[in-house]
């Protein structure tokens, strides 16, 4: 597995464009639906820079199941986050492209946890992962993220409650030692950070690295900001080491971990781009719009190049002040829904 963050911009682009040039002819073959979006797109089948891939809107997977393999070939299904009576998106994964996003992971987290499994605390509920074969976002991400720990503890009782006894307990038996912790934004916030200065608790993470990822809005919305997030979590809970990743279950392998500046990173195998919301085009570095992301790992299904519905902005490439190579951006959340009424019926736009 290549470094995920010391490749050069002309090695990188030229090695995940010859992937994704093999995953778009893959899917083309091996997906009807798919090959009927990219030939009334009019895309380039055979790109010759990464903005020429072709992409889907990632909504899509929310109306049609989207597989490049044989249902007798699926081991697990993903569907994202979604409100009761909410459609959610569905994406199949055979056990090349399962065990592919595993490998991924550890490389991408590598830099930030090293390669020894330390004890980690979930900030979350185990209920999450009773089915083994159909996960939710939530139920992926701490599947996956589990690989870098050992002597799993999760924080949180069924009813969402803070189990302080078990969690004191377990503070206890590893003090002195490096924690992982991991969980989802908005809950470590409210289930966590919040019980605990309502309950007046005193807990003290101690030598802990918190990783987490998910939405932002409802934080937002309690005018609270990354700065201000990773702040009170080290006044209340002792927390010293907070990353923000950036990731959706609609496009496995695509993890963009936040550096030690702020900054988020894209590895060696997954790259962004960032559209103009109206045009589709591409926009340059510091210029806002629509995120695009692209990853060499979606094989079971048509997930390698996406555009989402969030607004981002690219900063720079490979002069990133932590010393990590690649494109850094930053994301400033969902674009409003009146702008998105277009964006379902372009398949692909931007390239033209």
């Amino acid at each position: 597995m290549i470094a995920p963050y010391h490749l050069e911009r002309e090695q990188k682009s030229a090695q995940l464009l010859d992937k994704l040039n093999d995953l778009t002819n893959w899917h083309i073959e091996n997906c009807s639906d798919y090959k009927a979006m990219v030939e009334k797109s009019g895309a380039l089948q055979q790109a010759s820079s990464v903005e020429e891939v072709p992409y889907l809107p990632v909504q899509l997977f929310k109306l049609l199941d989207l597989k490049s393999i044989s249902q007798e070939e699926v081991v697990k299904v993903l569907t994202s986050s979604g409100t009761t009576g909410q459609q959610v998106s569905k994406i199949y994964l055979d056990k090349e492209t399962s065990v592919s996003q595993t490998k991924t992971l550890v490389e991408v987290m590598k830099p930030l946890l090293g390669s020894k499994r330390l004890p980690m605390i979930i900030l979350d509920t185990k209920s999450v992962l009773k089915d083994r074969k159909s996960f939710s976002a939530r139920g992926a991400g701490i599947l996956g993220f589990s690989n870098f720990g050992r002597k799993h503890f999760y924080a949180l009782n069924d009813d969402m409650s803070l189990d302080v006894k078990g969690l004191q307990a377990y503070l206890k038996e590893f003090a002195g030692q490096k924690i992982l912790l991991f969980g989802f934004t908005f809950m470590i916030w409210q289930y966590v950070y919040k019980e605990a200065i309502a309950r007046g608790l005193e807990i003290d993470f101690g030598d802990s690295i918190l990783i987490h990822g998910g939405g932002w809005k409802k934080l937002k919305d309690e005018a609270v900001d990354a700065l201000t997030f990773n702040r009170l979590l080290n006044q209340q809970l002792g927390i010293r080491e907070v990353h923000n990743y950036y990731g959706m279950v609609e496009q496995v392998g695509s993890i963009f971990v936040e550096c030690s500046m702020g900054h988020l990173h894209t590895p060696s195998y997954a790259d962004v781009i960032i559209r103009n919301p109206i045009t589709f085009k591409p926009v340059p570095y510091g210029e806002q719009g629509l995120i695009q992301v692209l990853s060499e790992l979606p094989k079971s299904y048509p997930g390698h190049s996406l555009l989402t519905e969030d607004l981002g902005t690219i900063h720079g490439e490979d002069d990133c002040p932590c010393g990590w190579k690649g494109k850094y951006f930053s994301v400033a959340g969902r674009i409003p829904k009146a702008e998105l009424r277009g964006c379902s019926d372009t398949f692909q736009g931007g390239t033209k």
